[in-house]
């Protein structure tokens, strides 16, 4: 019988929050991150000049958890995901650590889009989510593989997950999500009328 073996595996990491200890009430997270955005003129004006869509404090705050002790709760908690994923992920780490060395807000609001994307410089990139309406509650994952299937047809509608071009993730609120920061990703229109609001970071290997 002929042996087909799956290689060179892309693996995603899903969990609650809570399943590693107690995690931050999500409406309070939610408060603290509306209340962040709306005093973050610096980055409210960098949106703006990129026509950024909502706001995100990417690239104007780095101190979320000593502004708001819930951050840092929560980033003691990505930690302990984080060296679950490591670990899974059989990472030869030569006595190193993977570290947390950035953290922020997203507030998506409707019609808002991150287009594709991937997280250079890092070594684990992921996602918790505090507010997720219906309309607005997936993230897409792209085969790291396209720009080597010059001839290669489309896969079948109804492929297995594993043979798929793209994976849509429907994450619940609480949960975390985490991938490795080469792999592209995009998160779709926001069809909803309410704000996604969501927490992005990265680790690095240091």
């Amino acid at each position: 019988m002929p042996k087909i073996s799956s290689l060179f595996v892309t693996r995603l990491y899903r969990a609650s929050l809570s399943e590693l200890g107690n995690a931050p009430d999500s409406k309070v997270l939610e408060n603290s991150c509306l209340a962040i955005a709306e005093g973050d003129v610096a980055g409210q004006q960098w949106c703006d000049d990129n026509n950024f869509p909502g706001y995100t404090s990417y690239a104007s705050l780095d101190d979320l958890a000593w502004r708001f002790p819930i951050f840092d709760d929560l980033i003691k908690l990505l930690d302990k995901h984080v060296a679950a994923f490591v670990e899974d992920l059989q990472f030869n780490l030569n006595d190193k650590k993977v570290k947390l060395d950035s953290i922020w807000i997203n507030i998506l609001p409707e019609g808002g889009i991150h287009t594709s994307h991937l997280h250079p410089h890092s070594v684990i990139s992921g996602t918790t989510y505090v507010a997720v309406p219906k309309m607005a509650n997936s993230i897409k994952f792209e085969d790291p593989r396209h720009s080597m299937m010059m001839a290669a047809p489309t896969r079948k509608t109804d492929a297995r997950e594993e043979m798929r071009n793209f994976i849509y993730v429907e994450p619940e609120v609480g949960d975390v999500l985490l991938w490795e920061s080469w792999l592209r990703h995009e998160v779709p229109m926001n069809m909803s009328e309410e704000d996604r609001i969501s927490i992005s970071f990265n680790y690095g290997w240091e």
